[in-house]
C-alpha cells in the first residue's frame, strides 16, 4: 500500500505525509512529465479515465449520491479534508451527511487539472472552486478556492482514488445577495441534493444510474 496511516485512540484514521520519494513504486519508469512532449493515444485515453472519475466525484457530491461517490475510492484509500476530515472511503461516506446537512445547496466545479501517468500509478492536481450556501432566513454563501491533490491507481482496468488531499488557497463568506426586483431564476426548477434533482426526472440514463424507474420529461 502506497501510504500511511495510524488509527488513535478514538478509533479515527489519521494521515501522515509522505516524503516525495515515497509516493511511486520503484519498479515504476518514471517516465512521467508535465514538459511539452508527444501524446499518444493510450495517454489520452488514461488521462480522459482521470477526467471522468474527477468530474464524477463532483456529481456525486452536489446530487447527493453517496453510493456513486463511494464506488470512485480504492477500498485502502484515504480522503484527507484536513481537520474535518480524514480517513478511509467507509468512513467519508458516513461523515458526509451531517456535513452536507449544514448546506441548502452545493457546487464544485473543476477548472485546471495536471495529472502525472506512470503506468498503473498517478498523480493530479486539480483547481476546484466550491460554492456552500445556507438554508434561509439568513442565509449565507462560503466559497471555497482549492486544490485537489490526488493520487490513483488503476486496479483491473479501472482508475480509483487512492488518496485524495485538500489544499486551500482561499475562503470567501458573504450574506446570499438578495434581489430589489423579480429574480431571474423564478419559475426556474431548483436543483436539489438528492435523486429527486432534475438530472435524475428528465435524463432517463442518469435516473437509472441512480437506480430510478423514471420516464424522462424534457
Amino acid at each position: 500500500m502506497n501510504q500511511r496511516s495510524k488509527v488513535n485512540r478514538t478509533g479515527r484514521q489519521e494521515c501522515d505525509t509522505l516524503p516525495a520519494d515515497g509516493l511511486l513504486d520503484e519498479s515504476a519508469t518514471r517516465t512521467a512529465t508535465l514538459e511539452p512532449h508527444v501524446v499518444d493515444m493510450s495517454e489520452m485515453v488514461e488521462k480522459f479515465a482521470l477526467q471522468q472519475l474527477a468530474w464524477t466525484y463532483c456529481h456525486a457530491i452536489d446530487r447527493g449520491d453517496l453510493r456513486l461517490l463511494r464506488s470512485l475510492y480504492h477500498d485502502d484509500a484515504i480522503d484527507d479534508h484536513g481537520p474535518m476530515f480524514c480517513g478511509s472511503p467507509d468512513e467519508y461516506v458516513a461523515w458526509l451527511p451531517s456535513m452536507l446537512a449544514n448546506w441548502e445547496a452545493t457546487s464544485h466545479v473543476i477548472s485546471n487539472m495536471l495529472f502525472l501517468i506512470d503506468g498503473n500509478q498517478a498523480e493530479g492536481e486539480l483547481v476546484v472552486l466550491a460554492y456552500h450556501r445556507t438554508p434561509a432566513p439568513g442565509s449565507r454563501e462560503v466559497i471555497a478556492r482549492g486544490r485537489y491533490l490526488d493520487r490513483y491507481e488503476k486496479r483491473d482496468g479501472i482508475w480509483r482514488f487512492l488518496r485524495r488531499s485538500l489544499v486551500l488557497d482561499s475562503m470567501e463568506e458573504r450574506t446570499t445577495p438578495i434581489g430589489s426586483g423579480p429574480s431571474l431564476d423564478d419559475g426556474i426548477e431548483k436543483g436539489r441534493a438528492d435523486a429527486g434533482d432534475a438530472c435524475f426526472t428528465r435524463l432517463a440514463m442518469f435516473g437509472r444510474q441512480r437506480g430510478l424507474s423514471v420516464i424522462a420529461r424534457l
